[in-house]
């Protein structure tokens, strides 16, 4: 985008500002101007702009009770931006640093992941080689205390680790670790690091080869072709590329990814907007994965740049699209920058596949509505697979490359659509999941075991026993959770697939995480009936 149409935006950002805070703050400064009490009243005699300032000023000189200015700056933006879209947004300093390290893919810190269990931060995951490793820090550690402060305790919360392991390259973070009965003092020197965009990569058959990307960050091609590169060696000949779940990323890097699947010069996507000409995106020369077998699985959480590419594997006929409805979201943000550290996350485009849909869905009835239709597919039935053609006939009929139907608006609907399993994934599954039980009875119950010799050995021997779920049934009446002798039977298959699968994520990674959980994977089991 044009400096100057940056510019013009966030000028019009605060015109429009001004706007609101002169419709909520002019009434009142007439009555109290027009009030000889209150002594004379002194004309603003400059622009909008320095109106609201001036009302902030006053504000802050003369109102009732303390308050904070920058607080009400950042209402006045907020208002501003909930009556264009629901993805524009603006981020204070912290959510701005958080959002870029997140897509970024890197950081600088030790290169640990934790769970808070019991009000103690236990540490479940040691990058390899990074500074926490090098250090000796290990999974199965509990963090008593960092830089000499106890961070134990009902006050711990993820942020307040976040802020005191996090600091400047090369400065150290001393720690205090409980490993058993044991004390231990660690100094880590805090480093820069890097986090892989794909969550897994390994080859599920001996043709057949799987990656998962939960988002589209700056690295993702450049990762994927290392591991495809990996896989091809290893004799993959069909893909199944996984982005149930992808929120999405950079538009660049799912037109990336796209690349490495499509011929040359094919279009993958084209935005467009009010102060935005047409961009095209065309794939170039350089695709490892032109040739080979592919699926694409897709579900109601899949949006944004995940569409992108689903939608342009679909229009093209490069592969196959399996799962369940997108969300429906196909605008595109720039971030604007502000000099203290926040930022404006603003749509100035949208997008169309090759065939020329668009799939943003409606929000004409507001954010919390928009927000909320993913839920309304599940009570209606649609995700159980009731009906699945929810946005036919209403949004437009386009065709792709080899002639089929497809349609526009309300997400991608998928080639092969497979249901989500509401008997073992029940309310209550979900609610014992969102609640962290269980994963704070997994780590509790059963880490402490001996630990697995393989991830072979682990797959084939790893169990859960009756009395194992009855304590996990136990575990969550003690946490004051209502748990139905009858919904804890339905739910059990899904849990014990659970704390397996954690189970895997502890002693082996994210590759130990989805081997478990793709056995029993009915979307990644069509896949590969697909492929075949």
């Amino acid at each position: 985008m044009q400096a100057t149409t940056k510019k013009n935006l966030i000028i019009s950002a605060c015109y429009a500002g001004t706007v609101v805070l002169g419709m909520l703050i002019g009434p009142k400064f007439h009555n109290e101007s027009s009030n000889s009490k209150n002594g004379t009243f002194i004309p603003f005699l400059g622009g909008r702009a320095d109106k609201v300032e001036h009302v902030l000023n006053i504000i802050q000189e003369n109102y009732v009770d303390p308050v904070s200015v920058d607080s009400l700056k950042d209402l006045a933006i907020s208002q501003i931006l909930s009556r264009l879209d629901p993805h524009s947004s603006y981020l204070p300093p912290s959510e701005a640093r958080h959002f870029s390290e997140n897509l970024d893919g890197n950081y600088y810190g030790i290169g640990v992941e934790y769970q808070i269990l019991n009000d103690t931060v236990f540490v479940t995951a040691v990058h390899p080689e990074g500074p926490a490793d090098k250090a000796g820090v290990r999974p199965g550690d509990q963090v008593i205390k960092v830089a000499n402060k106890l961070i134990a305790g009902n006050q711990i919360t993820a942020d307040r680790v976040v802020a005191m392991i996090k600091g400047r390259r090369g400065s150290e973070v001393n720690l205090l670790l409980k490993r058993g009965a044991e004390l231990k003092h660690v100094g880590v020197l805090r480093d820069k690091i890097t986090v892989s965009s794909l969550d897994a990569g390994y080859m599920l058959t001996d043709k057949v080869g799987y990656i998962k990307i939960s988002r589209f960050g700056a690295h993702t091609d450049e990762d994927f072709v290392a591991k495809g590169q990996q896989m091809k060696k290893s004799g993959m000949q069909g893909l199944i590329l996984d982005l149930r779940g992808n929120g999405g990323g950079y538009l660049n890097a799912a037109t990336g990814l796209a690349d490495e699947f499509l011929p040359d010069k094919k279009l993958i996507v084209y935005t467009r907007g009010e102060h935005e000409p047409r961009t095209d995106y065309f794939a170039t020369e350089k695709g490892i994965f032109e040739k080979g077998k592919l699926v694409v699985l897709i579900d109601e959480n899949s949006a944004s740049a995940s569409e992108i590419l689903a939608g342009a594997v679909q229009d093209l006929d490069r592969g196959t699209i399996v799962g369940r409805r997108s969300f429906g979201k196909g605008l595109v943000q720039e971030q604007f920058n502000f000099g203290d550290g926040s930022a404006l996350n603003l749509t100035v485009a949208r997008y169309f596949t090759p065939s020329g849909r668009s799939i943003q869905k409606p929000y004409t009835k507001g954010s919390e509505k928009y927000f909320e239709e993913v839920t309304l597919r599940l009570k209606s039935g649609e995700l159980a697979g009731r009906y699945t053609d929810t946005v036919r006939d209403k949004l437009g009929i386009f065709k792709t490359s080899a002639g089929r139907l497809i349609y526009g608006g309300g997400g991608i609907t998928p080639d092969v659509f497979v249901p989500i399993d509401t008997t073992a994934y029940n309310e209550l599954f979900f609610l014992l999941n969102s609640k962290g039980i269980i994963t704070d009875f997994t780590y509790k119950h059963f880490v402490h075991q001996v630990r697995p010799s393989s991830l072979a050995e682990f797959l084939k021997n790893f169990s859960v026993s009756e009395a194992d779920l009855r304590k996990m049934q136990a575990f969550a009446i003690s946490k004051k959770v209502d748990v139905h002798t009858n919904d804890f039977i339905q739910a059990r298959p899904a849990l014990t697939l659970q704390i397996q699968a954690l189970l895997g994520r502890y002693y082996f990674g994210e590759e130990g995480f989805y081997r478990v959980k793709n056995r029993s994977d009915k979307t990644v089991a069509k896949a590969l009936e697909v492929l075949q």
